[in-house]
């Protein structure tokens, strides 16, 4: 940590005119709090098309959700749990709601019930359908964006996208894998009252506002390189690196003991692998039975993976979200954010600084343990939706 709380200076609720004032409405709570979305649902008021929840590993889920689809109403509502939620700046064990006014967005949400069973066939008529009912139903939303919310314990979000990058023709998608705090145990996702696991839900959104879908990560390719040699695709899993035991491997490759392997090390020293030209990163998520590693997402054998140099993790995300006001700032963002860059700036001491420009900028999200952008899952990466003020006013 960083010599103080990072939440300290924030008002504890997030409630009131000044939540309200903006595109989004969004407010906050204490995970504990018996009356949390009779309160969130005062502080966004009524006239909404969607409430997004995102609400701590240590809160109640179902519970808060019931009431969630209690407390809006006929209002849409999805949820999920986090790995930390971003409100005002990081803020730990809080529930967070994020409302989309009726009068500048309307929503279609698709329902993927079993990720092992998807039917790419059904998927994409399902989602072409859905884009042409809101197109033909809101023709005056000149904007569109797609926004996804997936179970992040399934290890099925690669397959998912997939499918998914067959069906989203021109609209940009970003989403987030649920958390369970940083135990990465199950992650939960919920559609009002109905909470699942090894599901995903698929939202388009017209808007009237301007929009743009974005991914940053603060990472520079290095020299230091690594072949997968032993892997099981379907698990994650990486047994060899180099035909040594993975952690092993790793471990001498950064010259420090495989016993010291944690979640800080691997935020310090992500990898990252080429493809079509670019670099995407293929994050570390645990060590298992001492030499296996897990990632993230997809790994195979034969991947050659390149150790990452992170850059100035609050010094890259100001450039990149100052960069979203080139035209003019936006009015709200949106965001799923990597648990590894919170925990890198826990480690590097930056907590604090990231949670002022996290605040600067009016983002609100969460932390993930993946995140979807396009047709890709990808990691150690910040994506969302910027989301402008209306043409004229």
């Amino acid at each position: 940590m960083d010599g103080g709380d990072p939440t300290a200076a924030l008002t504890g609720t997030d409630r009131g005119a000044g939540a309200r004032g903006r595109v989004l409405r969004r407010g906050q709570v204490p995970a504990g709090d018996p009356a949390a979305m009779l309160h969130l649902a005062a502080d966004l008021g009524p006239g909404l098309a969607l409430v997004l929840v995102f609400a701590s590993a240590r809160a109640d889920f179902a519970a808060t959700m019931a009431a969630a689809e209690a407390a809006f109403g006929d209002t849409p509502v999805l949820g999920c749990t986090t790995a930390g939620e971003i409100a005002g700046g990081y803020v730990e064990d809080r529930i967070v709601a994020v409302g989309f006014p009726a009068r500048d967005f309307a929503v279609e949400t698709i329902a993927i019930e079993d990720l092992d069973r998807i039917e790419p066939a059904v998927l994409i008529d399902r989602m072409i359908r859905a884009r042409q009912r809101l197109g033909a139903q809101h023709p005056g939303f000149a904007h569109e964006f797609a926004y996804l919310m997936v179970d992040g314990s399934t290890l099925r979000e690669d397959a998912l996208m997939a499918v998914l990058g067959h069906g989203l023709g021109p609209v940009p998608l970003f989403g987030g894998s649920a958390g369970d705090g940083t135990r990465f145990g199950q992650g939960y996702v919920a559609q009002g009252a109905q909470v699942r696991t090894n599901a995903a839900f698929l939202t388009f959104i017209r808007t009237r506002c301007p929009v743009r879908v974005f991914s940053f990560d603060h990472l520079d390719a290095g020299t230091g390189q690594m072949v997968v040699t032993g892997a099981d695709p379907a698990q994650r899993r990486v047994h060899e690196i180099n035909a040594a035991p993975a952690a092993t491997e790793y471990a001498r490759l950064l010259g420090k003991p495989a016993g010291q392997l944690d979640p800080f090390t691997f935020a310090a020293h992500p990898l990252v692998v080429r493809v079509g030209g670019r670099y995407h990163v293929r994050s570390i998520q645990r060590v298992e039975n001492g030499t296996d590693l897990v990632f993230f997402s997809a790994i195979d054998e034969g991947v050659v993976l390149t150790l990452a140099t992170p850059r100035d993790i609050a010094r890259s995300l100001e450039a990149s979200l100052a960069g979203l006001g080139a035209g003019g700032p936006p009015d709200s963002i949106l965001a799923c954010d990597c648990i590894l860059r919170r925990i890198e700036a826990q480690q590097k001491q930056q907590l604090r600084a990231v949670s002022e420009v996290l605040a600067r900028h009016n983002v609100t999200g969460f932390s993930t343990y993946g995140e979807q952008f396009g047709a890709m899952h990808v990691n150690l990466t910040m994506t969302g939706v910027a989301i402008y003020a209306p043409e004229g006013e």
